[in-house]
């Protein structure tokens, strides 16, 4: 830049401004809304926790999000930079982890899986916008690993201490019994603290979708992934021999990982068709684990592959920008500049 065009007036574009998601495009949009939009989305899945399963889920919650709190507070303030937790995005992800911990999980699993979900899931990459992966999953990961045991022992509702009982997906899955839908959409059956009322999360999520706090192309393309395996399985085993595409959706987390955590904006594409190939790979990957691997259940691996691939997804599907792409001088062979 000469110097003396500055001095003479002459103006010179700006620099363009970068921040980390997520970024939010609709009028008077804040990230702060958008989290209180999913606080009011989960209502009615804490309402149904509670109900199924008392003081349990009560004291799963809590702890979650105590620690969840006191550990975005103190890295904060160890980076010496303002507190974060004004956002309430931290409450997110204590209340998701919270919902797919098994409700007589030893709450010091609870504590220590809340902590690793917040500081290494989140924190540890910067704060909000800046994780690659979704932190709740990252900390489910981490106590499925370390408390095996634990994260598959379930009970039954409304009598969390009576004798273990098994979820709808490993019943059909190691002893071929079939849950009835009914009770899956109403929620009387074991399971996670807050993934068992099909109707009731459903509903949540229908909030987030009409409210922009969701895009709704994750969750119909997660959906879709789901049915169309399940359709398939159906066709080849036969309706006998399968849960069917409808218990597929309302069983387990599919409907909680639907519309409350892969539309997690910060660790889902940016492009539209990107999200509908995120969607339809984590309903497909959540599937085939289902099917075909160890674990009856598949939406936490599911989730955590589909936050892996997606730089790339925003690479394959980045929009042509205006006036068509520019030819790049980096794919072409250099020319020959002379002998040697």
């Amino acid at each position: 830049m000469d110097p003396s065009n500055v001095e003479s007036g002459e103006h010179f574009p700006t620099a363009l401004e970068t921040a980390a998601g997520p970024h939010l495009l609709a009028p008077g949009a804040s990230t702060r809304r958008m989290m209180l939009d999913v606080l009011i989305g989960l209502v009615p899945v804490l309402a149904a926790a509670l109900w199924y399963f008392r003081l349990a889920a009560a004291a799963q919650l809590l702890v979650a999000l105590a620690v969840a709190l006191a550990t975005e507070w103190v890295i904060c303030r160890l980076r010496g930079r303002a507190s974060s937790l004004s956002d309430a995005s931290v409450c997110i992800t204590a209340l998701l982890l919270a919902c797919s911990l098994p409700p007589q999980l030893p709450l010091a699993a609870t504590a220590l899986g809340s902590f690793v979900a917040v500081a290494l899931g989140k924190m540890a990459f910067g704060g909000l916008g800046q994780n690659l992966f979704n932190p709740a999953m990252v900390g489910r990961a981490f106590l499925m690993i370390c408390f095996p045991a634990s994260m598959t022992q379930w009970t039954e509702p409304l009598t969390v201490h009576a004798t273990t009982q098994a979820t709808p997906l490993a019943a059909a899955r190691f002893a071929g019994e079939f849950i009835e839908l009914p009770r899956l959409l109403v929620g009387n059956v074991a399971g996670c603290v807050g993934e068992t009322s099909a109707i009731l999360i459903t509903l949540g999520g229908l909030w987030l979708i009409v409210r922009r706090a969701a895009d709704w192309r994750l969750t119909a393309g997660m959906l879709a992934g789901v049915v169309v395996v399940a359709v398939v399985e159906e066709v080849v085993r036969g309706a006998d021999q399968s849960l069917g595409w409808a218990r597929h959706v309302s069983a387990g987390a599919v409907l909680l990982g639907a519309f409350f955590i892969v539309t997690d904006p910060v660790t889902s594409p940016l492009s539209k068709s990107g999200r509908w190939l995120f969607g339809i790979l984590v309903g497909l990957l959540t599937m085939i684990i289902r099917l075909l691997a160890g674990y009856p259940e598949g939406v936490m691996f599911a989730v955590l592959v589909g936050n892996a691939v997606t730089p790339l997804l925003n690479r394959w599907t980045t929009p042509v920008p205006v006036g068509g792409h520019t030819r790049r001088a980096a794919g072409r062979k250099p020319a020959d500049t002379g002998p040697g």
